[in-house]
């Protein structure tokens, strides 16, 4: 408990750094740019590659970063492209997936397995459930009704993201990109 403790406080003391707040501007410019290129599949089904660059902040910054980046970003996705009526459920999912990634990369070694540990936890707890039960609340559609088609756009695209972050980031590493963006910040 004292390790997670000592987690979010160092996330924390990343917030306070200028070069932090401009590395989160630039990812989430990438983000929004990301998320226009979305393929919207019925309804309930959106298939999109925008986290991949919320990922790098999770992982530079942590997890008390990832919250405040995950909700502010949701809203000004929302802001800027607004698909339906503003449900916070929404943001609040966002913030979660912030917590759990910064608690899964931050200050450690990304492996293979990490990344797709906490690509299935945020799609279990965020995607399947937060999300289900975010569309049950918005439409009355029906928990379980929702729930099997989510489950699986959500396992066949867990190998999808897991494989994009990992080598994006194993090869950003080893180009040095990354030691680059941590000293800039």
């Amino acid at each position: 408990m004292k390790k997670l403790a000592t987690l979010f406080q160092d996330s924390y003391g990343e917030l306070k750094k200028v070069g932090t707040i401009t590395t989160m501007a630039m990812f989430g410019a990438i983000s929004i740019l990301l998320g226009s290129l979305t393929v919207q599949i019925g309804d309930f089904i959106k298939i999109g590659f925008s986290s991949i660059a919320n990922q790098f902040v999770y992982y530079l910054f942590g997890p008390a970063v990832g919250c405040f980046y995950g909700g502010a970003l949701d809203i000004l996705k929302y802001i800027i492209k607004p698909t339906g009526a503003f449900f916070p459920g929404w943001t609040l999912g966002a913030m979660a997936a912030g917590v759990i990634y910064g608690c899964f990369f931050y200050k450690k070694k990304i492996t293979i397995v990490r990344v797709l540990a906490a690509e299935l936890t945020v799609s279990v707890v965020c995607n399947m459930f937060l999300g289900t039960l975010w569309l049950d609340m918005m439409y009355g559609k029906g928990f379980f009704a929702l729930l099997p088609m989510r489950v699986v756009k959500n396992l066949a695209m867990l190998p999808v993201n897991t494989f994009l972050f990992y080598t994006m980031t194993v090869a950003m590493e080893q180009t040095g990109i990354i030691r680059l963006i941590r000293r800039s910040a």
